[in-house]
């Protein structure tokens, strides 16, 4: 079941990124790199991701095994990005991140754009390929922040 995030999902979301970048991330980034991030991964760092974002989690037996935002691309209302798109290492390939994506694409926020970016982690890139993503100005190199830069053109 997917459904949008709650106040009382912070924690969970939290430890599931943890998980998520500890188990599945750490094949691509050197570990002082995966320590960083995961330090950032507060329940308040996704509060406050959760208060500008639609913000959607995926629960199975009432555990929640996904989780995925939308949200503009800096205050821009013709331009959006997804954001916080993780699953847990053992819903992997299970279709749990195209129902993420599916249900990302169907929000107000991807349906009133012309263009959806993604700050995606090397981990995740080939997915976001699969799903009709394109690697923003060509560049398939990870930038600064370890991420790589990848968009969609949205017909309207």
């Amino acid at each position: 079941m997917i459904r949008r995030f709650r106040k009382s999902d912070a924690e969970n979301v939290s430890n599931l990124i943890k998980t998520t970048m500890k188990i599945s991330n750490s094949k691509d980034y050197p570990s002082e790199v995966i320590k960083q991030l995961i330090e950032q991964q507060t329940p308040e760092h996704v509060m406050e991701r959760a208060s500008w974002t639609h913000f959607y989690v995926v629960e199975e037996n009432e555990t929640i095994v996904g989780c995925g935002a939308i949200g503009p691309y800096w205050d821009k209302e013709d331009e959006s990005s997804l954001f916080t798109i993780f699953v847990s290492p053992d819903y992997q390939g299970q279709g749990v991140g195209r129902k993420i994506i599916e249900t990302l694409e169907k929000d107000e926020y991807f349906l009133r754009a012309k263009r959806v970016e993604i700050p995606a982690s090397i981990t995740a890139t080939p997915f976001y390929l699969k799903m009709g993503y394109t690697y923003k100005n060509g560049v398939a190199e990870p930038d600064n922040q370890y991420l790589i830069r990848l968009e969609k053109y949205v017909s309207i």
